[in-house]
């Protein structure tokens, strides 16, 4: 048995007005094949090049370990020098991921090569993200803080999506007070004996080649498997529904402290008791 998702849709490329109307307003992601062709990152962007251009600079690396209440806030499990670990990407599997790194303000050569694209929404301009994965490495099912818009860029070769809208909620094991599912959930093979309730969830998937983009609305669970080394860039818009955006200034504002002052104050046992209650919360509903 496998997951009840349906193929994200896809369209080779797509104006502004038929973005808004088919896929903005009603909230529903979508693949856009072939828009940023004339980008000369379409054709530059790769592994290769980038660490050509930013090989000696120290990143930050993330692996699939647990939540640990000793970790801060996005704290990263390890650093390396750029071309060393686009070195690791190339040889072998690796679980270390670049995650929300702001490429172009260490790497500011990189902003010549695309431009911010006209979706009818305004982007956040000073927060291009970028993420690097080698094969088989992925991140937790979760969702972003600020339930943002979020147009996800993807160069270099394959990447595996899995979504679901916040009406999902209930089957998919969230971890209270945070953004996360349980983290032992494999949704790219769930155990639906151990999470029967994921039977219950309807999602998204696709697999993303270089030079796509997909469109993920306001709040969505994303789960992200490099099937091959790659790296992605996000570009953001705030989110526009009234009730995502008092979300997001909750979860910034007081989720997201009291979440780190309940870590200080009960360690371990605070992370033990959210992933009880995650299992607690969904079992209610079978």
């Amino acid at each position: 048995m496998a997951l009840n998702l349906q193929d994200i849709p896809r369209v080779k490329t797509i104006t502004k007005s038929d973005f808004l109307e088919q896929y903005f307003k009603p909230q529903k992601p979508v693949v856009i094949e072939r828009f940023i062709e004339d980008w000369p990152a379409y054709q530059k962007w790769n592994l290769d090049y980038i660490k050509q251009i930013g090989g000696d600079i120290t990143i930050p690396l993330y692996d699939d370990r647990p939540v640990d209440y000793r970790d801060g806030f996005n704290e990263p499990h390890a650093k390396m020098k750029l071309a060393d670990y686009i070195d690791l990407l190339k040889r072998e599997p690796t679980k270390y991921r670049i995650f929300l790194w702001n490429a172009l303000k260490e790497i500011p050569q990189l902003q010549n090569d695309f431009s911010f694209p006209d979706f009818g929404l305004r982007l956040m301009k000073g927060i291009p993200m970028l993420f690097f994965g080698g094969q088989d490495s992925y991140t937790f099912m979760h969702y972003d803080i600020d339930l943002a818009n979020i147009f996800h860029f993807h160069f270099e070769g394959k990447k595996q999506i899995i979504l679901f809208d916040q009406k999902q909620n209930k089957y998919l094991y969230k971890i209270p007070h945070s953004l996360i599912t349980r983290e032992d959930i494999d949704f790219n093979n769930p155990d639906f004996e151990k999470w029967p309730m994921l039977k219950k969830a309807k999602g998204y998937q696709t697999e993303l080649n270089h030079g796509e983009i997909l469109y993920m609305p306001e709040g969505y669970w994303h789960y992200m498997r490099y099937i091959t080394p790659g790296f992605s860039m996000s570009l953001r818009a705030m989110a526009r529904n009234p009730k995502n955006f008092g979300q997001a200034i909750y979860n910034i504002l007081i989720m997201r402290n009291y979440d780190n002052l309940m870590r200080r104050i009960k360690k371990q046992k605070w992370i033990d008791w959210k992933n009880e209650q995650a299992i607690k919360n969904t079992h209610k509903h079978l």
